[in-house]
């Protein structure tokens, strides 16, 4: 990928996360300044560390079955091009991660 394309990219990433990050602690502040009850805080913060461990384990699961397939891509495709069947096996690495973090989930939660 030319790097013209991938700059203008990355930096509206950027700018997007930065933005969502500054509107999800701005609410978060203003719900604690407001002097809720201490069970709402409470449970907003767990609930805000419980996403962050869930996010983390899906993406675990995902990338450690892609990372899988493309080890299997390494050793049975012979070929210095992109196939259809190994396009198949990092979709289907991808699908049984996803499987891989729902099966954990339902046995967690």
């Amino acid at each position: 990928m030319p790097v013209e394309i991938l700059i203008p990219i990355t930096l509206f990433v950027s700018i997007a996360w930065s933005i969502r990050t500054v509107v999800e602690s701005y609410a978060r502040r203003r719900i604690i300044e407001s002097h809720g009850s201490e069970a709402l805080v409470r449970s907003l913060l767990e609930g805000e560390a419980a996403r962050r461990r869930q996010a983390s384990l899906h993406w675990g699961c995902v990338l450690v079955a892609l990372a899988a397939g493309f080890g299997l891509v390494e050793l049975l495709v012979t070929a210095d091009r992109v196939t259809p069947g190994a396009l198949a096996l990092l979709l289907g690495a991808t699908g049984g991660g996803n499987l891989a973090y729902y099966l954990l989930q339902r046995r967690l939660g």
